[in-house]
């Protein structure tokens, strides 16, 4: 069903827009018009859908840690049921990578961290998320990742079911048909292609893993597609890229892909759990997150070095090589980094090409 602007849902809740929608659910921004603040409205989109709803939702209410959205209520009409959620501003993960495909090991070991801690809150409540990928983790806006929430906690059974047929299926098109199942796959870990029911926390280690891969090296670990299936069996992984091996980031990023080949081993019992992976995060070493955007203005000794001209501030920022996470630069290419003070310009470590943006977002300093 569709719900236009200024409706009303449950003589409380008002519409204002469309976020956008998953398989199983239209994603809508509302106004809480009695605490006068903004939620995430989430609706069904089938019959099928909606049997499954409060089920899910009373799952989902058991989870409440700050890297989890929040569920704040639950309404019947009798056109549908409507779970409200906390409204976090920003976008999910996946539009994140059309901007930033490719994410600095400091970041990932924060986001590794910050995703890990999350899980963890849900396993400790018996809820195991088993859809978990880029699409169903919110980030907040900028490049610096102070708030990272897994949401749709709520959906996770009715996606369970979903991914359940399209393997009992056990054919090419049923698996193609569910777009539920081939979004999850390349993040799916090995026992969930066998039995999604009978899968547990350890499911939920390697989607972890998985997209963590993904940020660290631009690239799903396994492929895409249904591909993936042949390639988890067979242990053909995706390589590493080379940059992975600069010295200025060799050791972290050999630590980051120990951790993430152990949360993707096909046997689930020799994966961490959630609260070892936690702990295996605070032993990290990595500074912190803060990050600026700019663009290159100069570059000097065949692209050995250069400056950067920070968004907003107009400050020029040093940088060289070696600090870079990535393909080479070019004059004009938008970047993400970190800056350190220096004389006679600050310096950039480490640095990350974006995706050109929109001239709006430009102008917005993104």
């Amino acid at each position: 069903m569709t719900l236009a602007a200024g409706e009303m849902i449950g003589e409380r809740y008002e519409i204002e827009g469309k976020l956008g929608q998953g398989g199983m659910q239209e994603v809508y921004m509302a106004q809480d018009t009695v605490l006068k603040k903004t939620v995430a409205l989430k609706v069904p989109k089938t019959p099928s859908a909606s049997r499954r709803f409060l089920a899910s939702a009373i799952m989902s209410a058991r989870v409440n840690h700050p890297n989890t959205a929040k569920t704040l209520d639950y309404v019947t009409t009798t056109e549908s049921d409507y779970l409200i959620e906390e409204y976090i501003e920003g976008r999910d993960l996946s539009k994140l990578r059309a901007r930033m495909p490719l994410m600095d090991p400091y970041l990932v070991a924060h986001f590794l961290h910050h995703l890990s801690r999350g899980i963890a809150a849900s396993h400790h409540v018996k809820v195991v998320h088993r859809d978990l990928k880029p699409s169903n983790i919110m980030v907040s806006p900028g490049f610096a990742f102070e708030a990272i929430k897994i949401t749709d906690f709520g959906i996770a059974k009715m996606a369970e079911e979903e991914i359940e047929a399209a393997v009992e299926g056990g054919d090419v098109q049923t698996m193609t048909n569910s777009s539920t199942a081939i979004g999850a796959l390349p993040y799916m870990a090995p026992e969930m292609m066998t039995s999604a029911r009978k899968s547990g926390t350890p499911a939920d280690i390697w989607a972890v893993g998985a997209i963590c891969y993904e940020l660290l090296t631009g690239e799903k670990p396994f492929g895409q597609g249904l591909q993936v299936v042949l390639n988890v069996a067979n242990r053909t992984m995706t390589p590493p890229p080379s940059h992975l091996d600069k010295v200025q980031f060799r050791g972290l990023t050999t630590d980051l892909l120990a951790l993430l080949h152990s949360c993707m081993t096909n046997d689930a019992a020799a994966r961490p759990t959630a609260d070892q992976l936690v702990t295996a995060c605070t032993n990290l070493c990595y500074p912190p997150s803060a990050r600026a955007t700019g663009t290159l203005t100069y570059v000097g000794g065949n692209g050995a070095f250069g400056k950067i001209r920070t968004s907003g501030s107009g400050e020029d920022i040093f940088f060289h090589r070696d600090s870079l996470y990535g393909p080479r630069l070019e004059m004009g290419d938008r970047v993400c980094f970190a800056a350190f003070p220096g004389t006679p310009n600050a310096r950039a470590h480490p640095i990350v090409k974006l995706h050109k943006p929109s001239d709006a977002a430009i102008a917005a300093g993104a």
